[in-house]
This record gives structure tokens, C-alpha cells and sequence, in this order.
């Protein structure tokens, strides 16, 4: 029986007022079909790639393995900024790089979702969201109905203030429930507390194989170098084919298509053994186009470990984003998040809290299983002629998941020991 492969994604934001604070929320209307041009689909996956490139620079100074979703962290935020004015908004949007009003960014994120979701690829990719509000909680009509027609997200009350605890394990089943059972336990212990006012999530999840498998019995041990001076045996697959392949700026780039080639996992693997640092920190936006578009067909002998990336805990990234650049969100006497709530007084006004994120990817011969997921509180072609080339990925490397149509970037993540998790 063929083994599927999922790649699913969640985030969520936690968005809470002081206690004794008025609560309640209604009923989201449907998605609106609002097409926007694919230039726009284009701009909003750049804005999407430049921020997560921004916070991988800060993330990559971490040890070992990783993996990040900067669309979902891109969705989510975006979400969230919609409810958010002056110059707490203005800080998100240049964080997020977002050009536009609030409504033509939700719009054309409602777009890119639905073509991410399109039933004619032969892979599949779903997206759900949901607003857990505070039973009775008000949120501002607008922002409950521009983000249902946008992102398509239900309101679920829950009772932060009585039963936070039981609130926050319902959270994390739901998350489970939407990543295959992959991401568990996203929000820790006191992630929501009596002032959580609203959770704001999205779950992603991609299933898909290779467009040319890997033959499983050509998989056998193989060095890995962790270092010039320590190296460990670990699975490796073997193929030969044509792959798209670029060679540049001591950099080796070889893209893996899934079926269809609508999405693709881009692999940059340094020529030196302990080069990836180097790789990492000059690594954007700008450099990730140069790499797609030096990429060209190459008959290739290629050699790739098999690997798992899935830590335990999640990442906390609020002081991450404060470095960013978004600190008014975070700051309890000066957030404006008045588009999401207006508080009976300023002193209960909303602000961010913290920012918990987890992934999950794993590469095998059949293809690509990942999830991940984040949570943000709110308190208050044939080959040529010829050999092949040969490319043996034997080192710490990076790892791209793309959706070709846009070159959006769905997971960003390395591989510094395929044995670890």
C-alpha cells in the first residue's frame, strides 16, 4: 500500500483583555470571491518570503535542526494586523512587509489560499481557520466579518476566564486534529490564562509525493560530515535524473518537484563542509530569486539522507518580533489593537503576548511529511548527453518547500544532523 505524505501547518493567534472586561462574538459570513490579479498573489508571497527570511536571521543563531512556515506566520499575523491602528498597525506592516489597505492584503490572501487549495493539483493542500473568542466576548463587527469573508474562519467560544486550562487543551486538540496528530501540545502551560480573550488559528496541511520517487532499495548508509572533523553514517537515497540545478555563490541548488510540479522543495547545500553559517546569513528574499532563477535542467547522480526534523518544544518568538521591529503590539500601555476589540477603558486595552511556534518536516523516498504550527498571545525535461553530474548532499544544508505559481515559501528550514530530530 503506498504511504501518503502530509504536510500540514497551523498557527493561532491568543488574543486576551484584563478580567471583568465585556465580552461576546457572532457569526462569520462566507468567503467572498474576490479574485485579485496573480501580481498581487506574487507581491503578498514576497512580502511573505522577506519576513521570514527577517526572522530566520534571528532564529538561525539557535543549535541544531529547524524549520519555519513563514506563510502561516505570514497569514496569521496578517489577521491579527488587520484588527490593529495606527502605529502599532504601521509597525506590523512594515515587519510583515505588506503593501496595500487591510482589505486588498485580505483579499489577496484570501486568493492565495484558495489557489494553494486548488482541487485540480494533484496533491492536496488544506486550510483551516478558526477564532476561539471568550463565551460572550464582543470583537468589532468588521474585523469578525472582513476576517471570516477573508480567511473563512468560524467563531468557537470558549471560557478562558473559568476554565482556561480545559480552554487550552481543547486548543491543542484542534491543532492535533488539523496536523494529522503531528504538532500536539503547541501551547504550553499558562499559554492562555482567565485574560485570554480570543485565539486566532490557522491550520495548514499539504499531502503529497515526489514527481519522481526514489527506488527504496537504492537506500543504504552514507557518511554524513556534521563537521570537517566529525562525520556519522546515516540513510541516504539515491537517484539519477534530471533535476533543476544551480551552481552559484559557493552554493549547490537542486530542486525536487512534487506531483504536478505545482509545489517543490529547493535544497542549498554549501561547498564547504562547515559553510552553512556563512549560507544562512547572506540568505534572503533577494538571494532566494537569484537561486530559482539560476536553476536549470541537469541530468544529475544525486545523493540526499533521509531525515526527520521534529523537536519537542515550541519556539517563542514575541521577543523575536520586538527585535523585528513590532514592539507597540507587545506593549500593554501603548498597543492599539481597537479594530479587533475596543476595551470599555484604556486600561484594558488588548496587546500581544507571547508567540509559540513548532514544526514538523520529514523526507523520505515517497516525499514530504511536515507540520508546524504557532501560537501568538494576546493578554487584556531529458537529460543531455553524457555522465551525470554528481551532487552528494553529505552536509549541513537548507531546505525550501515552494508553491511554484507564486514562490511563496511554505516551510524554510535546515538539516544539520539527519539522525537527530
Amino acid at each position: 500500500m503506498q504511504r501518503k505524505h502530509a504536510m500540514p501547518w497551523l498557527l493561532l493567534v491568543l488574543i486576551a483583555l484584563p478580567p471583568n472586561s465585556a465580552t461576546g462574538a457572532g457569526k462569520p459570513k462566507a468567503a467572498a470571491a474576490v479574485r485579485p490579479p496573480e501580481e498581487a498573489l506574487m507581491k503578498l508571497a514576497r512580502s511573505s518570503n522577506a519576513f521570514g527570511f527577517d526572522l530566520y536571521q534571528r532564529l538561525r543563531k539557535k543549535p541544531g535542526n529547524l524549520v519555519i512556515s513563514p506563510a502561516s506566520l505570514t497569514m496569521v499575523l496578517t489577521m491579527a494586523w488587520g484588527g490593529a491602528r495606527g502605529e502599532t498597525a504601521e509597525q506590523m506592516r512594515k515587519v510583515l512587509h505588506l503593501e496595500g489597505t487591510p482589505d486588498e492584503v485580505r483579499a489577496t490572501s484570501g486568493q492565495l489560499a484558495r489557489s494553494l487549495q486548488d482541487p485540480a493539483r494533484p496533491v492536496v493542500f488544506r486550510i483551516a481557520n478558526r477564532l476561539f473568542a471568550q463565551a460572550s466576548y464582543k470583537l468589532v463587527p468588521a474585523f469578525q466579518e472582513k476576517t471570516a469573508a477573508a480567511f473563512g474562519a468560524p467563531v468557537e467560544p470558549l471560557d478562558f476566564r473559568k476554565a482556561a486550562e480545559p480552554s487550552r487543551i481543547h486548543i491543542n486538540q484542534w491543532i492535533e486534529e488539523k496536523t494529522a496528530h503531528r504538532i500536539k501540545d503547541l501551547v504550553p502551560r499558562g499559554g492562555v490564562g482567565p485574560d485570554t480573550r480570543l485565539v486566532i488559528v490557522n491550520a495548514i496541511y499539504f499531502l503529497g509525493d515526489w514527481e519522481n520517487p526514489f527506488y527504496s532499495e537504492e537506500t543504504r548508509p552514507a557518511p554524513f560530515h556534521l563537521s570537517a572533523s566529525e562525520q556519522k553514517s546515516v540513510p541516504t537515497m539515491n537517484d539519477m535524473g534530471t533535476h533543476f540545478v544551480a551552481h552559484r555563490d559557493g552554493v549547490t541548488a537542486v530542486e525536487l518537484a512534487y506531483k504536478g510540479n505545482a509545489m517543490s522543495m529547493l535544497f542549498l547545500v554549501p561547498d564547504e563542509i562547515e559553510g552553512l553559517a556563512a549560507v544562512e546569513a547572506g540568505l534572503d528574499a533577494g538571494k532566494l530569486e537569484a537561486f530559482v532563477g539560476a536553476l536549470k535542467p541537469q541530468y544529475v547522480s544525486l545523493s540526499l539522507p533521509k531525515f526527520e526534523v521534529n523537536p519537542g518544544a515550541s519556539l517563542s518568538l514575541a521577543e523575536d518580533l520586538k527585535a523585528l521591529g513590532m514592539s507597540l503590539a507587545f506593549d500593554p500601555e501603548r498597543a492599539d489593537l481597537t479594530g479587533i476589540a475596543v476595551p470599555p477603558t484604556p486600561a484594558q486595552r488588548l496587546y500581544a503576548g507571547e508567540v509559540f511556534h513548532k514544526g514538523f518536516v520529514r523526507v523520505d523516498e515517497k516525499g514530504t511529511e511536515a507540520a508546524a504550527a504557532s501560537a501568538m498571545g494576546i493578554p487584556a525535461g531529458a537529460g543531455p548527453g553524457g555522465g551525470p553530474s554528481r551532487i552528494v548532499v553529505d552536509r549541513p544544508f537548507l531546505f525550501l518547500i515552494r508553491d511554484n505559481a507564486s514562490g511563496l515559501v511554505l516551510f524554510l528550514g535546515r538539516v544539520t544532523d539527519p539522525s537527530r530530530r
